[in-house]
């Protein structure tokens, strides 16, 4: 499904324009500010600075110019007031979550969330007596019956990056509002591209860079997007005393990435699309999970809430995760790999239920190559399996 005529030119123009810059000369590309600290004509200057960080150019742990410029274009994308970026995207999330709470308050997350965001909410922040109830993100009455008089944060992924299932982020956003929580989306499958959660009521969205908008699988960041309010909040405590900035090479590495962003995307979701077709026609795959499939059980939520679908996916297999580590041995163009958004194609198998003769979950994530290639890829690889398995049987 693709972005409307409006939504297409807006994004597109936004990652390619930018006023001509008299103070670098007319460059096309923001330069990479290798300094950490600037300095002054003035004491006077120099001391007014320090009535607003974040407004000038001081020190880079606080503000580097070639930094600031991708979090102006970031927050712009993602109809946000402010933006700051990190280190990592799980600098950006747990800085987003630390800004909302305090000792004592309880948290209501997906069930589903990325794993090391599960670990900080349910292991590392009990050290401050901060409690998290996990519950299944696409039950209304789950985050109902899971609130209690302390909880503060709502947090979000939608969808989620295993099994792909989504959270009504309207409805959501409205039963924090009235129980005075916030909520906090990692808006990273959808990218601001396909999904805008501040404009159905999210608080604070967050990214991890390395995925989708770097696009090219040779940097580390996330971001963390808001009003102004919220975004001032955690820049003057979890950013600046957690130290966990963002690089001005990197920053220069991850603009270039957005400059081809919606184009990629384009991409992605053509060739994310005809795969997951293709796999949903092959007998050892069961169920593939892609909320663009009218097969997916929130279809209808999808559509509603996207304008646009990223390329990674399941599918689960009644086959062993032996049998699917087997075929993906076996696979030319797809790597196998953590992470997921550069032009590489990449597979990671796992059982469900963590037992070797379970049935398999196998997350694909499809890049830039061309899906013929990819499919002829997985047929051959499947059916060199199935062959090594005969030769092998008793």
């Amino acid at each position: 499904m693709a972005m409307e005529d409006k939504e297409e030119s807006s994004v597109f123009t936004n990652v390619s324009h930018d006023p001509t810059d008299t103070r670098h000369h007319g460059a096309i590309t923001i330069p990479v500010y290798q300094s950490s600290l600037f300095a002054f004509e003035r004491y006077d200057q120099f001391e007014s600075a320090f009535s607003d960080l974040f407004r000038h150019h001081i020190y880079s742990r606080g503000n580097n110019p070639t930094v600031e410029y991708l979090e102006r274009k970031l927050a712009e994308l993602e109809e946000g007031e402010e933006a700051r970026c990190f280190a990592s995207g799980m600098a950006a999330i747990s800085s987003a979550i630390m800004s909302t709470l305090k000792s004592g308050d309880h948290v209501v997350c997906v069930n589903q969330a990325y794993g090391p965001t599960k670990e900080f909410l349910g292991v590392y922040m009990k050290r401050w007596g901060i409690e998290t109830t996990f519950v299944d993100g696409s039950d209304l009455a789950a985050w109902q019956a899971a609130i209690q008089p302390n909880t503060r944060l709502f947090y979000l992924e939608s969808p989620t990056t295993m099994m792909f299932e989504l959270q009504d982020l309207r409805a959501c956003t409205e039963l924090a509002r009235r129980i005075g929580a916030a909520t906090i989306i990692d808006n990273t499958w959808a990218t601001s591209c396909y999904q805008k959660p501040l404009s159905m009521g999210v608080d604070l969205v967050v990214h991890s860079l390395s995925k989708y908008v770097s696009g090219h699988s040779d940097c580390v960041g996330g971001v963390a997007i808001g009003s102004k309010q919220m975004i001032d909040r955690l820049s003057k405590d979890e950013y600046m005393l957690f130290g966990g900035i963002m690089a001005p090479q990197i920053a220069a590495l991850i603009t270039r990435g957005l400059r081809t962003l919606p184009l990629r995307m384009q991409r992605h979701e053509i060739s994310g699309l005809a795969v997951a077709h293709h796999m949903e026609k092959q007998s050892y795959v069961r169920k593939v999970n892609h909320p663009a499939l009218t097969s997916h059980p929130q279809h209808e939520l999808a559509r509603m809430q996207m304008t646009g679908f990223g390329s990674l996916f399941s599918f689960e297999s009644d086959y062993s995760a032996d049998v699917l580590k087997e075929w993906a041995n076996n696979l030319q163009y797809f790597k196998i790999g953590v992470s997921w958004g550069g032009f590489e194609s990449l597979v990671t198998v796992n059982s469900i239920g963590g037992q070797k003769s379970n049935p398999s979950i196998v997350r694909l994530y499809v890049g830039q190559e061309d899906p013929e290639d990819l499919i002829r890829d997985i047929d051959q690889a499947w059916q060199q399996t199935i062959q090594g398995n005969r030769r092998n049987s008793p």
